[in-house]
């Protein structure tokens, strides 16, 4: 009888010590970021559109690549401007000069 009782207070001991139940449960998170290019200017000053959006005449012409957005590359001169290749590529034909600061034209990367 003594070992009944013992096991009576052991029980009610871990009762008493015992964590509360849980004070919510996540059941969904949704995580959101936000990115740009890391650059001074991020709009090209061709067409004036964002660098990271497709320029007017890609839009215009509809060009997709291969996932079924729009396709234009962004170059980086050495001046460290960006703009839509499409773009720059046209300027380049009749002035080999950035157009923001009217450095000679030389192409640092390339870039989607």
């Amino acid at each position: 009888m003594k070992m009944s009782e013992d096991n009576d207070n052991v029980d009610r001991v871990d009762s008493e010590n015992c964590k509360p139940d849980k004070m919510f449960t996540l059941k969904k998170w949704n995580a959101v970021a936000m990115w740009s290019w890391d650059v001074e200017c991020d709009t090209c000053a061709i067409c004036r559109v964002q660098v990271m959006d497709a320029c007017l005449r890609c839009q215009a012409e509809s060009k997709k690549d291969y996932y079924g957005k729009q396709d234009c590359v962004v170059v980086w001169g050495e001046c460290n401007h960006s703009f839509h290749y499409c773009c720059v590529s046209l300027w380049v034909k009749q002035n080999n000069r950035c157009p923001l600061c009217q450095q000679e034209w030389s192409i640092q990367r390339m870039g989607k």
